[in-house]
């Protein structure tokens, strides 16, 4: 996922618009697989400004997750701020500003990060997502099971013997 700057380094413009679509790679995240259900859409603008070029632009995309409940994959649409720096001259003192060494700039970490730092922490195909049977392991999602509701843990059922007199 490669963005030829070569015109802002070189000085013939200070800006750059850029509106590009990318096929993500699978990122692996706390041992889950999130994949990209469509291509990735970036749009915005490289703007130059003395050594530092700065991008300020959307990302777009639609990411397969699983659902922590019922564990059925589900479509997460995301559009996610970008706002990144970058420079050719190594900057030791801001750690904001990330390093180029061509006229090209990789956006594969930089969407990597920003997937992740914008996945929630519980990932849910619903609201009303009903999860699964703890007994038998159904979807009570899609059918209802027979199971026996047994909410006691077995630990602390003389307690509630206690306190049903």
């Amino acid at each position: 996922m490669l963005v030829n700057i070569s015109d802002l380094t070189g000085k013939k413009v200070n800006q750059k618009e850029i509106n590009m679509f990318f096929e993500g790679e699978n990122i692996i995240f706390d041992q889950e697989e999130i994949e990209f259900a469509e291509p990735i859409n970036i749009k915005g603008i490289f703007s130059m400004i003395g050594d530092i070029i700065s991008f300020d632009g959307v990302m777009v995309t639609t990411l397969k997750l699983v659902c922590s409940r019922c564990l059925e994959e589900f479509n997460y649409p995301v559009e996610i701020e970008i706002h990144e720096k970058f420079s050719k001259i190594g900057n030791d003192e801001e750690n904001d500003i990330i390093t180029m060494k061509s006229d090209e700039i990789d956006f594969s970490p930089i969407i990597e990060n920003n997937v992740i730092l914008s996945l929630p922490i519980k990932k849910l195909c619903s609201e009303e997502c009903l999860g699964l049977c703890p007994v038998c392991g159904t979807n009570l999602n899609h059918s209802k099971c027979n199971c026996e509701k047994n909410d006691v843990d077995p630990r602390l059922a003389k307690l509630k013997d206690f306190f049903s007199n």
